[in-house]
């Protein structure tokens, strides 16, 4: 009988550790909103990404970095070339043909608070057509946090 109550006590010990530190396990969840995609050259695109992420740990999400990959309808997947987030801000500034910018450019050491939701836009540089880029299966934006975690967003289209 104490054999079965001291088991007990000790499943509801570990249960509550495991509940308790739930929160300190560091991640992050998010969508991609939007993909615009300006020709640069015949040969090469940007690729502007808009996306939303939460924070649902207790601990905040310092990022270290970002970085965009593509899945063109033929062929292998190819990595972008990100670009920095002034040149972004001249983008938008320079070819009102990619509509209003909406979010702030993801930049490094952008923070994250505890449960927090932000919008941000990330953009790469793609040696590939714009008609190649806009007939995508989809764009993968891949985000790092200074500490090792990292979150992983995928377009739906």
């Amino acid at each position: 009988m104490y054999l079965i109550v001291g088991l007990a006590v000790v499943a509801i010990g570990i249960g509550a550790l495991l509940l308790g530190t739930k929160g300190n396990n560091l991640e992050l969840t998010g969508t991609i909103l939007k993909v615009r995609v300006l020709p640069l050259s015949p040969v090469a695109s940007l690729v502007i990404v808009d996306f939303r992420v939460t924070n649902p740990s207790d601990v905040p999400f310092v990022m270290k970095g970002a970085s965009l990959t593509l899945d063109p309808a033929s062929g292998s997947t190819l990595d972008g070339m990100t670009v920095s987030k002034p040149d972004i801000e001249s983008v938008f500034k320079y070819n009102p043909i990619l509509g209003p910018k909406f979010n702030d450019v993801l930049g490094i050491q952008d923070k994250i608070a505890p449960h927090q939701r932000l919008d941000r836009t990330v953009g790469a540089r793609f040696e590939l057509p714009e008609a190649q880029a806009e007939d995508r299966k989809a764009v993968h934006l891949h985000i790092e946090e200074f500490h090792g975690a990292t979150a992983d967003l995928v377009e739906k289209k």
